[in-house]
C-alpha cells in the first residue's frame, strides 16, 4: 500500500492500465471457458438423451423377448403413397436426417454413347437427429455383406447390400428396395430432380457386439424428402465420350429415413 502511494503520477497511470488489461484478459478467458464448457455440457446432455432412447429401445426388445406387454411411444408415421407405405401393423419408431453422397460411374449406354450409371457400392450417409438444438449422429449408412440374411433376400446373395448401423450399440440391418416414387410427385417427396423416394424391406439384421438390439426389429425403412443426389445432367462433367468410361463422381444428397417395426 505504501509502495502504491509513493508512486509518481506516471507510475500510477501505468499501474492502473496494467490492472485494466489484466482484468480484460481474465474476463475474456472466463467467457471462452464458460462458453466452451456450456457447449460441451449441452453436447453431452444431447448424447445422453440419445443413449437413453437407445437404451429404451433395447429394454423394449428384452421385454418383447420375455413376452411382457409394455406400451412404448412411437413417432408419427408419415403420409405417403400406397406403393411406398409399409404394410398394416407397421409403426415408425425412429427418424434420422441423412446427409451423404450418391455415387455414379461413367459406363457405355446400351442405346449408344456413354452415360452416368448408379454405382451400386453407394450411397453412403450419416444420419442425425436434433436434441436440444444439437445435431447428434445416430446411424451410419453404407454398403456391406449381409451376415444374417433371411428368406427375403436375393439368391444367390449379392456381394453387398445397403446397411444401417447404430452409432450407439452397433446393431445393424440390411435392406433392399421394394418400391419407389419419383421425386417431385408427392408431398412426402417434394423436390423434383432429386433421387427417388423409397420403401425398403429389411432382409437381415445383426446385434451389436454387446448384444445391442436398437435396430434389429426394423422391418421396413422409408427414404423420404430427398434433395439432390441425381446423376449430373451435363455430360461435360466427365461422361461424354468412350474415353470417359470409368470416370466416377459423388453427388451430395440429403433425405429423411423413417424406421418401422411390426407392432402386431
Amino acid at each position: 500500500m505504501l509502495q502504491r502511494l509513493n508512486r509518481n503520477p506516471q507510475e500510477q497511470r501505468l499501474f492502473k492500465l496494467k490492472n485494466k488489461e489484466k482484468k480484460e484478459v481474465n474476463n475474456n478467458r472466463s467467457k471462452k471457458f464458460l462458453g466452451g464448457k456450456a457447449a460441451g455440457i449441452l453436447r453431452g446432455l444431447a448424447a445422453l438423451a440419445v443413449l437413453a432412447l437407445c437404451g429404451t429401445v433395447y429394454a423394449q426388445e428384452k421385454d418383447h423377448d420375455k413376452n411382457e406387454r409394455i406400451n412404448f411411444g412411437s413417432i408419427p408415421s408419415p403420409t405417403t403413397p400406397e406403393r411406398i407405405t409399409p404394410p398394416a401393423g407397421s409403426s415408425a419408431f425412429l427418424l434420422g436426417r441423412g446427409v451423404g453422397t450418391q455415387g455414379y460411374v461413367c459406363l457405355p449406354n446400351p442405346a449408344g454413347g456413354v452415360s452416368w450409371t448408379v454405382n451400386n457400392a453407394r450411397p453412403e450417409a450419416t444420419l442425425f437427429t436434433h436434441i436440444f438444438g444439437e445435431a447428434i449422429q445416430i446411424i451410419t449408412h453404407f454398403l456391406s455383406p449381409v451376415v444374417n440374411p433371411n428368406d427375403i433376400g436375393p439368391k444367390p446373395p449379392r456381394f453387398g447390400d445397403v446397411t444401417w448401423q447404430s452409432s450407439f450399440d452397433s446393431s445393424r440391418v440390411w435392406a433392399q428396395k421394394k418400391d419407389f416414387i419419383t421425386a417431385g410427385s408427392d408431398a412426402s417427396c417434394p423436390n423434383g430432380g432429386a433421387i427417388d423416394c423409397l420403401l425398403l424391406q429389411v432382409i437381415g439384421s445383426d446385434e451389436g457386439p454387446a448384444g445391442g438390439k436398437s435396430l434389429t426389429k426394423t422391418t421396413f425403412i422409408q427414404r423420404l424428402n430427398t434433395k439432390g443426389g441425381s446423376a449430373p445432367a451435363n455430360p461435360a462433367t466427365g461422361c461424354l465420350v468412350s474415353t470417359d468410361v470409368g470416370h466416377q463422381v459423388l453427388v451430395p444428397y440429403s433425405a429423411d429415413y423413417f424406421f418401422f417395426r411390426n407392432e402386431q
